[in-house]
């Protein structure tokens, strides 16, 4: 078991966000559901919380009510292996009204914040001529998604 694990709570969607994100990644499972009870403040046999994990990291979803909101100071951050990678992810984390954001963030449908990184992005935006690092740096700053090839090119 590790030692922090990061709990996620949703009005009443948690088992919906754990099957969206499973499905996104490889080495990824729900390992545990759990359902309110007769006498709990939700009706009994609703889902309560959902255990899973993902590339590894343990996670936990709750369904704790509307007055639950995530904020944007917390994001799960995905270091991507290539363009592909990030594209699919996009795709998939924006789709049904989720939004984009700048530079790689992105907020799902349930209003959790990712970010979707390129694995090599510190040698992306380095350069020994510091013109092309601020070029390079300007151009991420103009991008929702990260496109890797114009970074390359910045």
């Amino acid at each position: 078991m590790q030692k922090i694990t990061t709990f996620l709570t949703y009005d009443q969607q948690a088992e919906e966000a754990a099957k969206l994100y499973v499905g996104l990644f490889e080495d990824a499972e729900i390992t545990n559901t759990t359902y309110y009870k007769e006498g709990m403040p939700v009706p009994a046999g609703r889902v309560m919380s959902v255990e899973f994990r993902l590339a590894g990291q343990e996670y936990v979803a709750l369904n704790g009510g509307p007055h639950f909101r995530f904020a944007e100071g917390m994001s799960l951050f995905v270091s991507c292996q290539d363009q592909a990678e990030i594209d699919r992810l996009w795709v998939a984390l924006t789709a049904d009204g989720g939004q984009p954001g700048q530079c790689g963030w992105l907020k799902d449908r349930f209003g959790v914040s990712w970010q979707l990184i390129p694995h090599n992005l510190r040698q992306l935006l380095s350069s020994p001529d510091p013109d092309r690092a601020r070029r390079k740096m300007a151009a991420m700053l103009q991008m929702h998604k990260i496109d890797i090839a114009a970074l390359e090119q910045a």
